[in-house]
């Protein structure tokens, strides 16, 4: 494990436990270069599930580009990153609930909304205007009405 701070290749970890129910370990780091800590996070990498885009191309799922575009709809919002984690989390709970090999980008899409839409609305209106890829403003207005007209 790189060091964040300082690049050095070599660490001791200082602490380890479970986190999130079991489904990842939480490891504290001391750089042996900078002597700096740092956190990291383990998962079961599920490699067996395949994302399949709008394109019709196929790829492996990949957790940090979720993780990502929820951390960049939540921006200047009041979500911190342990509420992003637990969004992140769901949404793979959700797409493990389906045992399914393949997974349309869609439905990523519509679980991480529906996950937004309930933690914060500016959030969710972010992340559908690029998911849905509004053209104008008048689509943006439809998803504007759409959310209030579900309160």
């Amino acid at each position: 494990m790189k060091c964040p701070f300082c690049s050095h290749a070599e660490d001791r970890v200082v602490d380890s436990r479970s986190v999130h129910d079991g489904s990842a370990v939480r490891r504290r780091r001391e750089c042996l270069g900078c002597g700096r800590r740092y956190t990291t996070y383990e998962y079961v990498e599920d490699a067996d599930v395949v994302v399949v885009k709008k394109d019709g191309r196929r790829e492996p799922y990949d957790r940090e580009k979720v993780h990502r575009s929820i951390s960049r709809a939540c921006g200047k919002r009041p979500i911190g990153p342990r509420q992003t984690d637990e969004i992140v989390e769901r949404v793979e709970a959700g797409l493990l609930a389906l045992q399914g090999r393949e997974i349309p980008t869609s439905l990523i899409g519509e679980l991480v909304m529906e996950e937004l839409r309930q933690a914060d609305q500016v959030a969710y209106v972010r992340f559908a205007s690029v998911y849905r890829e509004f053209k104008d403003s008048e689509q943006f207005l439809k998803e504007l009405n759409r959310l209030l007209g579900s309160r």
